[in-house]
């Protein structure tokens, strides 16, 4: 059976703001998606209005999603974290993350991954995803309330998951760079036991736009 994060469905992909759509497409080819090698796009995501980087391989598919960071504080304050607690997670460049096992029932594969095992590499230097286990030591040592701390957790895409034919979820993937931040992913998982590299290339954190969400 699918397994699907349902907790936070509904608010993950804001609709951000009609000026911001301005701004995506000065950096953004008119195109919206262009195929780059090996089986990784780019281009906008259709439902959030916003920057996308995906791999597919006709086993595994995977997109990021840029998150603006004005989208995250209002998320989490909702939440039950404070401004400043709040400040912490959206300063530390968000991605929606939608993973896909889409092997074919009739040949199917298994999909694992470990995100204690990606890159991210800027500069030369190299860095990794802020998992949930590193969060969750954060929120202990500042007093961040029980629902929070749960809310946070079910927010994040799982440090580890196994994936059957046809299973998917999704969740935030935090990488601790700044706004606007480039770099690029390395991606690491096992396809039936076979272990599979990919790089997505100049992948670009959200910039921190103030920008009225009526407007």
């Amino acid at each position: 059976m699918a397994f699907i994060q349902y907790a936070f469905h509904m608010n993950l992909l804001i609709r951000p703001f009609s000026r911001y759509h301005i701004l995506l497409f000065t950096v953004l080819v008119s195109s919206s998606s262009i195929t780059q090698a090996s089986g990784v796009t780019t281009g906008v995501d259709k439902q959030a209005k916003l920057p996308y980087w995906q791999y597919e391989n006709g086993a595994i598919s995977i997109r990021f999603i840029q998150r603006l960071p004005d989208q995250t504080r209002g998320y989490f304050m909702a939440r039950g974290f404070s401004a400043d607690r709040s400040e912490l997670i959206a300063g530390s460049c968000v991605f929606q993350t939608v993973f896909r096992n889409i092997s074919k029932t009739t040949t199917p594969v298994t999909i694992d991954y470990d995100m204690r095992n990606w890159q991210t590499i800027q500069n030369g230097h190299t860095g990794q995803p802020v998992i949930r286990e590193e969060w969750a030591s954060k929120w202990n040592k500042l007093n961040i309330t029980v629902p929070a701390k749960l809310a946070f957790n079910w927010s994040l895409l799982p440090t580890t998951q196994h994936y059957q034919s046809g299973d998917y979820n999704w969740g935030m993937a935090t990488f601790n760079l700044t706004p606007g931040s480039r770099f690029d992913l390395k991606l690491s998982w096992k396809q039936s036991d076979e272990q599979h590299h990919i790089v997505l290339p100049n992948m670009q954190c959200a910039e921190d736009l103030q920008i009225d969400p009526q407007g």
